[in-house]
């Protein structure tokens, strides 16, 4: 195709070149087949669903030369791996779910299928998207395309959301979904160069999810541009009545929001995330960020999110909390992973639970199964929700002055894999940034803003009001649209430049 190859294109793109004839979907999915067979090195896909997308792709070109195309009719998206997929296995990347194959698919995936949308294939995750650095699955780390200026070692792409980040990032699929429960969304985005969007907590169904933390877990979609995250999230949005925690509120076209006037709005910058030690590079672009938003007419203040040096212990209490309950299920019995050997119903448990579990996750579990014990109960989990209340009535008097919260992403860039293996606090604090969005249930985004000295990328996080994910996409598109980002990574298929 003139102009260059057809992975290039985002999914606006992809789709207008679909309905105006200019290719067909067949096409589009075989480059991506293509490219995905000649980058398994990165080792962003666990499963890849090449008949199934062929399939679909002949449907999609049926119904385009019929004229009966629906909103994505023929663009090809991958899944990540812990959205259930009828027919396609799904592991949550753990060894205890080895083998697991739906009867049944997820709300918001059969939503794009409703849209016409068609399956690459299921991307890598940190096991039950437990993780910052997609480096805990059961099937291996994830790659991230970019490499350091002066430096080969292969480099984490964040996580949990780390195989459809670097999938998108490297050009193997235009689009795909992640979740999103302390910054699985917009952390790997960041530290891939990606758009990443997590909507308001009750916006994306979250039936038919593998569960990690019920009261934080959101679907969000992850893509190249700014318009793109828009485009999926209004085909992913809307109210499940399977679901007890999805909202029942009309779901607007996203993409009219994309450069939309943000003149006269109000940005705040919360003087709390100006974190002792921070790097000058991280403090220079979200300087520049601000500049953006000003020139665009938009009005700086000053707030003050008082709870935020909580924020970090009080997520690591209540998802490991919610996290042991929800794991619970998991015991050999009825799918996935069972241990062999003899003994009683509880001796399988706890053999299944252990060969089953991978470190991180038993990690979790033990702390969660702590702070829930009796005597432990009132001095931390009940402690650590009254103090996640005052997070969130934080933001509610910063939003009575502000429309958007502009901070940066993440502390910096993506840094090699195995670097902070041995030290799970410095893995922890990857998310300083954005869970306290995540705590208070609402609409983030993270938007490639510029390179670090060593030409990786960093990304810019906006922080919206409940259900104002257009206001949030409206000023994302201008810090897109001012930082000019448009770099790719200096290497893909996981070698060589």
């Amino acid at each position: 195709m003139a102009g260059g190859p057809l992975t290039d294109l985002s999914i606006a793109e992809a789709r207008d070149g679909l309905k105006a004839g200019r290719f067909t979907s067949k096409e589009l999915v075989e480059a991506y087949l293509s490219v995905m067979e000649a980058a398994r090195a990165l080792n962003a896909f666990v499963t890849e669903t090449p008949e199934r997308a062929l399939a679909g792709a002949e449907e999609a070109d049926r119904r385009l030369a019929a004229g009966e195309g629906r909103a994505l009719e023929g663009v090809p998206l991958a899944i990540k791996d812990l959205f259930c997929t009828e027919g396609v296995m799904t592991t949550a990347c753990s060894r205890i779910l080895d083998g697991f194959t739906p009867p049944y698919e997820s709300t918001v995936s059969q939503k794009l299928w409703d849209a016409g949308a068609v399956m690459l294939g299921k991307t890598n995750l940190d096991e039950f998207a437990m993780g910052s650095s997609n480096t805990t699955s059961h099937f291996g780390p994830v790659e991230n395309p970019w490499r350091r200026a002066r430096d080969n070692r292969p480099l984490v792409p964040g996580g949990s959301s780390g195989g459809s980040a670097a999938a998108v990032a490297a050009r193997l699929c235009p689009g795909a979904t992640g979740t999103d429960t302390g910054g699985s969304i917009r952390q790997p985005a960041s530290f891939c160069g990606v758009v990443g969007l997590k909507p308001t907590y009750g916006r994306c169904s979250r039936w038919g999810i593998v569960a990690f933390a019920s009261s934080l877990d959101q679907a969000g979609p992850i893509t190249r541009t700014v318009r793109d995250s828009a485009i999926l999230l209004t085909h992913m949005s809307g109210f499940d009545p399977k679901d007890s925690t999805s909202v029942e509120r009309p779901v607007p076209d996203f993409e009219t929001a994309v450069g939309r006037s943000v003149k006269g709005l109000k940005v705040g910058v919360p003087k709390e995330y100006r974190v002792e030690g921070m790097d000058p590079e991280i403090e220079a672009l979200w300087q520049k960020g601000i500049e953006y938003l000003t020139d665009a007419g938009m009005e700086v203040k000053e707030i003050s999110l008082p709870h935020t040096e909580y924020a970090l212990p009080v997520y690591y209490i209540l998802a490991p909390a919610e996290a042991s309950s929800n794991l619970a299920r998991y015991d050999g019995v009825r799918f996935g992973h069972r241990a062999e050997g003899g003994g009683d119903l509880l001796d399988m448990y706890e053999a299944t639970r252990s060969e089953g579990f991978g470190a991180e996750v038993r990690r979790r579990i033990m702390i969660g199964t702590y702070v829930l014990s009796a005597g432990y109960y009132d001095a931390y989990y009940l402690k650590a929700q009254k103090v996640r209340t005052l997070i969130g009535r934080d933001f509610e008097a910063a939003f009575a002055d502000v429309d958007v919260i502009l901070t940066p992403t993440a502390p910096g860039a993506a840094f090699a894999i195995g670097e902070k293996e041995d030290d799970p606090i410095s893995m922890y604090l990857n998310d300083v940034f954005t869970v306290p969005a995540s705590l208070a249930g609402l609409p983030g985004i993270s938007v490639p803003a510029g390179l670090d000295g060593d030409g990786l990328p960093l990304g810019l996080q906006l922080i919206g009001k409940p259900f104002d994910e257009e206001t949030v996409i409206a000023a994302a598109g201008v810090i897109e649209a001012r930082a000019g980002f448009d770099g790719s990574p200096a290497a893909r298929g996981g070698g060589g430049a």
